[in-house]
């Protein structure tokens, strides 16, 4: 009977784990969107632009399209939402069909024994039962079984009501989960809306600018030569720091060789190997112990790394060489990506690290931070509130973002990833 009794303590105990885990799904779907949604919704603000010359359209167009692409990947979100809705629902319906099966069942046996209980329900039948047995031990077991059949008859009637209270439950979260989809799929249909909408603006915009494919041309020849520029800079600066990064290297494995020297602790094949000649070359040293861990632990972080804006953001300018769409024989060669931001938004550092260089191209700031092997790069700043070899933290404000009040206020961050001398794409190890 103890038995029976935990059972069904178990069965309301595992109904209500259920509802929570059905709540608990949507609770976690409806954050997830929700940090998609304002990211979306803040980012809608820096679309603003109203001036009619080629570079701010450009610029305007870049905006444009990384709204659409925010709002694209915000919709399929919620595709991914509705399908895991749908497995829920499966999952719940099936669960109450089971349910349903076992009040059904539990019913019968109810009905059955309530039936048994009213043909014999009287004192005397009872009383008869019990002492027709042939022997006292007889007598005593059909005692028992007369108590403990009305306890077990109680007990199934307590069983039935707490079952269908289980298939009550279910039923309701059944109904939140209907719920939260149909919700889901207005949701989805508005941003779909929302989504054409931008798509024609998109059209317009570059209807404008194939109008004026000489003043496009002379617009993306001059970002090309100023991110020629910056780009032999940062090269020249990366390759600055790599030297230093190799002497470091170099000078630690030197202390490391006279020390051995000096306590006799010399490994004989290392005196043979150089011998050979068979002597590591500098590129094995190009790292010192600090380096390498610190490149160690930057590198577990891919995917995990944070955004190196700070507030709302649009990525206008993606990694790599890509036409832009609508326009001939506009072709873009990104080293970075560029993100857009409000006005006043700084840059951050993405992981802990060291500060190897700060200098000024065109009046504009840069900043170069060593991870190890791993050198992240931000460009486009007001100041620089780090210099040379100051210590930074994940997430550390580095400088503002330069706003330009001659278009509209547009503030952007060109943000670049090195491993050494060879560039990454940012966008993979950003998390988004």
């Amino acid at each position: 009977m103890k038995r029976l009794i935990s059972v069904l303590a178990l069965c309301c105990w595992l109904a209500g784990t259920l509802l929570a885990q059905s709540n608990k799904l949507i609770k976690e779907l409806e954050n997830k969107r929700g940090t998609l949604q304002k990211q979306i919704a803040e980012s809608e603000s820096l679309l603003k632009s109203t001036k009619k010359d080629v570079g701010s359209q450009l610029n305007g167009l870049a905006a444009l399209t990384g709204q659409i692409e925010e709002r694209r990947r915000y919709i399929l979100s919620i595709n991914r939402d509705v399908e895991a809705i749908d497995r829920e629902l499966l999952s719940l319906e099936k669960q109450l069909g089971r349910l349903q099966r076992d009040l059904a069942d539990k019913k019968k046996k109810y009905e059955s024994s309530v039936h048994y209980l009213y043909k014999n329900r009287s004192i005397e039948e009872k009383l008869m039962f019990i002492l027709s047995a042939d022997n006292l031990a007889q007598t005593y077991r059909r005692m028992r079984y007369v108590r403990e059949y009305a306890t077990y008859q109680r007990l199934q009637g307590e069983e039935v009501l707490k079952k269908q209270d289980e298939v009550n439950r279910k039923r309701t979260e059944l109904k939140q989960v209907r719920a939260a989809k149909e919700g889901l799929l207005k949701e989805r249909e508005a941003e779909k809306a929302k989504l054409e909408e931008q798509e024609k603006q998109k059209k317009t915009l570059v209807a404008n600018l194939q109008k004026k494919q000489r003043g496009l041309q002379n617009e993306i020849s001059k970002k090309r030569r100023e991110a020629n520029q910056l780009n032999a800079r940062i090269d020249r600066l990366i390759a600055e720091e790599i030297e230093r990064a190799r002497k470091r290297a170099a000078e630690e494995e030197r202390k490391k060789t006279a020390a051995n020297r000096k306590t006799g602790k010399e490994k004989s094949n290392a005196a043979a190997g150089t011998k050979k000649g068979n002597i590591a070359p500098l590129e094995a040293y190009s790292m010192s112990k600090a380096d390498r861990e610190l490149s160690g632990t930057f590198a577990n972080n891919r995917g995990k790394l944070p955004m190196p804006i700070t507030g709302p953001y649009i990525i206008t300018s993606h990694y790599g060489q890509y036409a832009v769409e609508g326009l001939r024989n506009v072709k873009l060669d990104n080293k970075g990506i560029d993100i857009q931001g409000k006005p006043g938004a700084q840059a951050r550092a993405i992981f802990n690290g060291k500060v190897a260089a700060v200098f000024q191209l065109n009046g504009l700031f840069n900043v170069l931070i060593r991870h190890g092997s791993y050198i992240s790069v931000y460009c486009n700043l007001s100041s620089a509130s780090v210099k040379q070899g100051d210590e930074v933290t994940t997430k550390q404000a580095i400088g503002p973002i330069f706003s330009d009040k001659a278009d509209g206020g547009r503030t952007v961050l060109h943000f670049q990833l090195r491993r050494e001398k060879e560039k990454l794409n940012p966008e993979p190890w950003l998390n988004r």
